[in-house]
């Protein structure tokens, strides 16, 4: 019975969401193009022939041709082969930033909403703080007092996040523990922590799942943008941000070195952000199929 329960449930669910993507052809578009990105990522070793890191000062700055598809950079480095290695750290460093600050945010606002009084007051104005400074500043702020490197990146980035977390997961505890079988689990008996992990935390996930969607597009933009000021990624590491970085002084001669990792940037933020919108759709209880 609950084999046929759980099947049952996948079915109506995967034939839901097929009916979603026909409804929406920009989400369909986005999952395309992240699917795509991360396909080229996983299949960089054999999609090119070049070594990412491999120096060839014969070859420097040499324009697209069939044998560097988007030419070479100043040492002479394949441009396309550090653009799909560069997918694998620009699209990680997104979704490790939306999993972890989601997690560790919903959790703190879910038990700010939960716990309530002066620890409630006492949180939320520590993330009142943290959100008064503009998100790009602070991060910038934290990965320079962190060092310039990728992981510092994600982590600063991380950080700077978690408040938004925390205030949208208190927003839907504030409105679920009103409800009618909250409180039949608090008659019971059932302790704050139970209160969190079964009734708050699984009705809050939608709005939060929305945000994730939405951030990791934005997550990979911050990251770009701490690599081009030369707080993120270091060489010789392929990283979008920090190639654009390189490109600059090229810009105007050889095009294509910060041409196509900005392409790049552009087409995976654009295919995320698609999806976060449809994923709201999706989860918005009005669009639900009657």
């Amino acid at each position: 019975m609950a084999v046929t329960t759980a099947t049952s449930q996948l079915s109506y669910s995967l034939a839901y969401f097929w009916y979603q993507l026909r409804r929406s052809p920009m989400m369909l578009l986005g999952l395309v193009l992240i699917a795509l990105m991360c396909l080229a990522a996983l299949l960089a070793p054999l999609l090119t022939g070049h070594d990412p890191n491999a120096i060839d000062l014969g070859s420097r700055l040499l324009p697209p041709s069939a044998m560097h598809f988007f030419g070479t950079d100043e040492v002479g480095r394949d441009l396309f082969s550090r653009v799909l290695y560069g997918a694998r750290q620009s699209i990680g460093v997104g979704i490790f930033v939306a999993f972890v600050a989601s997690a560790i945010g919903s959790v703190i606002g879910c038990f700010s909403g939960i716990i309530g009084r002066t620890v409630d007051t006492i949180i939320m104005r520590a993330m009142d703080i943290v959100l008064s400074v503009p998100s790009l500043v602070l991060t910038m702020a934290l990965a320079a007092a962190l060092g310039p490197s990728l992981f510092n990146a994600m982590i600063a980035i991380t950080i700077v996040r978690i408040p938004y977390y925390v205030r949208l997961a208190r927003g839907q505890t504030l409105s679920i523990r009103e409800m009618a079988y909250v409180q039949a689990a608090r008659t019971f008996g059932a302790g704050r922590r139970h209160i969190v992990r079964w009734h708050v935390l699984r009705n809050a996930l939608p709005p939060v799942i929305v945000q994730m969607t939405l951030d990791i597009g934005n997550a990979i933009l911050m990251a770009a943008a701490l690599g081009f000021i030369g707080l993120g990624a270091q060489q010789p590491t392929a990283e979008w941000g920090a190639m654009i970085a390189s490109g600059r002084n090229f810009l105007l001669d050889q095009w294509w070195y910060s041409t196509f990792p900005g392409v790049a940037i552009l087409i995976t933020a654009i295919g995320f952000n698609l999806v976060g919108d449809g994923v709201r759709d999706m989860l918005d209880p009005k669009q639900k199929v009657k």
